[in-house]
């Protein structure tokens, strides 16, 4: 009976403490939803950014060509030392007939006969090589040029050094913006239960002469600081839903060849996550604002 009382009395002591500082409780509320709401919306760009950059880094290859002097059992040898060397994921041979065919069919104009016009075929047999991982494909192409036979590899050698930079600085940013947004509202939370505890400081006062114990004087904080933090968030992830939806069915249409993460399980599980991100913020404010400002 006395747990049940006590926690009767702790919930009645927050939402007075929430009435009493009602303007300041609907401020920090707003507040933390448009953290909470900010900071879903950067992970979500940076699941995205990530999601976008690791298929640009997968659509990496090389293609490696060889000289015209090789024979079919030359060729045969030279793929097979291709895919020896560590990190080659896969390796696919064409011939100067079949790069020929696939360069004819990238004209639109069916009766334009590329074969006729350029008479003897002038391309290469090359081979296309994929990387296991695309951060090696820089490595991977200066141990093929070694290979006898090989005269020319091409991998956007250029673009690769800068598509890798600009991964790094991407997620980097959104790590840094993430958790300045999570400490924002954690200064919000803590500055909102400090007001509260300076408005109630008589009367912690007088539960601490007739025995009151530190826990029984945190707990309503505690509870005011988890509601906060948890409304908060619950309000951003409702608006974030919404958002998001809306953006992936606009942008299935607009924008159809840019991938953005719309697998049910996975948007759960971020919006669940940052509902929890809310009341662990509101913990950890409170927490910070009790060892700050409240002497038990």
């Amino acid at each position: 009976m006395s747990t049940i009382n006590n926690t009767r009395y702790f919930f009645n002591e927050t939402f007075k403490s929430l009435r009493r500082n009602r303007l300041l409780s609907i401020a920090t509320l707003s507040t933390v939803t448009i953290c909470i709401l900010i900071l879903g919306a950067a992970v979500l760009l940076t699941i995205n950014a990530g999601n976008f950059m690791n298929r640009l880094e997968s659509d990496l290859e090389m293609m490696v060509f060889v000289e015209d002097s090789l024979d079919k059992s030359d060729l045969q040898d030279l793929g097979q030392e291709i895919k020896n060397i560590p990190g080659v994921k896969t390796v696919q041979f064409i011939s100067k007939d079949q790069a020929l065919t696939n360069l004819q069919s990238k004209f639109d104009e069916k009766e334009y006969d590329l074969k006729k016009t350029v008479g003897d075929n002038p391309l290469p047999n090359s081979f296309e090589v994929k990387a296991q991982n695309p951060q090696d494909v820089a490595q991977i192409a200066k141990q093929i040029f070694k290979l006898e036979g090989v005269y020319k590899i091409n991998y956007g050698q250029g673009l690769v050094e800068r598509l890798f930079k600009i991964t790094r600085w991407v997620r980097i940013i959104s790590i840094v913006l993430i958790i300045l947004l999570a400490m924002g509202a954690i200064f919000l939370i803590a500055t909102t239960i400090r007001l509260a505890i300076f408005a109630r400081r008589k009367e912690i006062y007088l539960m601490k002469l007739i025995g009151a114990t530190d826990w029984f004087v945190r707990w309503p904080f505690f509870i005011e600081g988890i509601f906060l933090g948890s409304v908060g968030a619950l309000l951003a992830v409702i608006l974030l839903a919404i958002g998001y939806g809306t953006l992936v069915n606009n942008m299935q249409t607009a924008v159809f060849f840019i991938p953005l993460v719309k697998n049910p399980t996975m948007l759960l599980e971020i919006y669940l996550a940052l509902f929890a991100a809310g009341a662990v913020l509101g913990c950890l404010g409170t927490g910070i604002s009790l060892n700050r400002f409240l002497d038990v």
